[in-house]
């Protein structure tokens, strides 16, 4: 048997593919595609790597999932049933973080917009806390939580001080005694966290060296007008797991330790936000060929609409129906949306022979594809979720209309 993509929920045993448990076969002979293949085995050995990894040199640990990844419900249930928190960005998935039953004490509210109804929602559920992207957002959270006579622990978002980033608030000597004046004035908020996040697929040290470089200088900043901030926050950006395999996410978790150590942040408790590592290489897309062009460039009956780029996601490209022939044909791969633009991969090694109506497998595609899907006026795919020998549909567009959150 041979690992797909590295992953060892896609296998190949001679002329068959295999996900988890499920012949390729059947599930082609069955449905038409485009489909999107979700596997919950793949998803739940993601999580328990994470959180072994990380418990393994962190004390105080906390994670929560990054719900902008994948909102599905079905998806969230199996994120929630291993005792994950949430990270959440709008009063949609707040509504939904509460619907499926996850603890207001594991749920984490903030974006670069809190709306009046989101901030009111977390603070009379008593959410864990609400992460400040902007200094003038202080005031709305602690007249809100005045008004319900709660006092709402507040997480400040800082500037990585990534090339052009414009998330996150920017402090210096002089911006920080300003801070603390509004600060002092708010009764009803308290700082009780810090958080950093530099960037996605965030695969060496360095990177996430910058995270840690930002809270070190931040918490030095906040602590010369006294303000204590307890614990820190290094947010997600890991890639997939595939493309960060047990043995080197645990390289990085004891390089990100030494590096806490080095720079002498001291904390009670360490947060993270993962999304695409728990979801990344859990998904795939079984798609076809429809035409085949010039220069060795195929069609296939997906596109940027329902796989974009804006995902950022390393997309790998499988011809299904010649999986034992050797794919190290520069091959350009294009999607059906009526532009130039829609382009999957170019140059990419494919099977010599092109051959219209062959199934190609696209994985990697399990985190941000839904999330950043621009609905151009195809028909939605059919999404399933595979549990070992078991394949459930969870999306249907004849009957469900649309994933989107409501």
């Amino acid at each position: 048997m041979k690992k797909i993509a590295g992953n060892p929920y896609i296998i190949k045993e001679n002329e068959d593919i295999f996900l988890d448990s499920v012949s390729l076969d059947e599930i082609i002979n069955k449905f038409r595609t485009p489909l999107l293949i979700l596997m919950e085995s793949r998803i739940r050995d993601n999580i328990n790597t994470f959180i072994n990894v990380f418990n393994s040199e962190f004390d105080n640990f906390h994670c929560y999932y990054s719900f902008k990844a994948n909102f599905l419900p079905e998806i969230c249930k199996i994120v929630h049933s291993e005792g994950i928190g949430a990270e959440i960005i709008g009063l949609p998935e707040l509504r939904l973080a509460l619907k499926l039953g996850f603890p207001s004490n594991k749920i984490i509210v903030g974006g670069p917009y809190l709306s009046k109804n989101l901030i009111e929602l977390s603070i009379k559920n008593r959410i864990k806390e609400i992460i400040i992207y902007d200094l003038n957002d202080l005031k709305k959270v602690n007249s809100i939580a005045q008004k319900y006579g709660y006092i709402q622990d507040i997480c400040i978002r800082v500037n990585s001080q990534k090339y052009k980033s414009k998330l996150g608030i920017k402090l210096d000597r002089k911006k920080i005694k300003e801070f603390a004046k509004i600060y002092n004035n708010y009764q009803n908020i308290k700082i009780k966290s810090i958080l950093s996040h530099y960037t996605t697929q965030m695969n060496n040290i360095s990177q996430f060296k910058q995270n840690i470089s930002s809270i070190a200088y931040n918490l030095h900043l906040f602590s010369e007008v006294g303000i204590n901030i307890n614990n820190i926050n290094l947010g997600g950006g890991f890639p997939e797991a595939t493309i960060m395999p047990q043995n080197q996410l645990k390289l990085i978790a004891m390089k990100i330790k030494s590096l806490l150590k080095e720079y002498k942040v001291d904390f009670k408790k360490i947060y993270f936000e993962p999304g695409r590592y728990f979801l990344g290489d859990a998904g795939l897309f079984i798609t076809k060929i429809v035409r085949v062009g010039e220069n060795r460039w195929i069609f296939l009956n997906i596109g940027n609409h329902i796989c974009p780029k804006f995902a950022k996601c390393s997309l790998r490209f499988y011809n299904a129906s010649q999986i034992n022939e050797p794919h190290k044909y520069k091959t350009s791969i294009a999607g059906i949306i009526p532009t130039d633009q829609d382009v999957l991969a170019k140059d990419y090694f494919f099977t010599e022979n092109l051959t219209k109506g062959d199934k190609v497998l696209v994985t990697n595609i399990g985190a941000y594809c839904l999330t950043f899907s621009n609905r151009f006026p195809y028909l939605l795919p059919k999404i399933f979720l595979i549990s070992n020998k078991n394949i459930n549909l969870i999306f249907d567009p004849s009957t469900d209309g649309d994933f989107s959150l409501n």
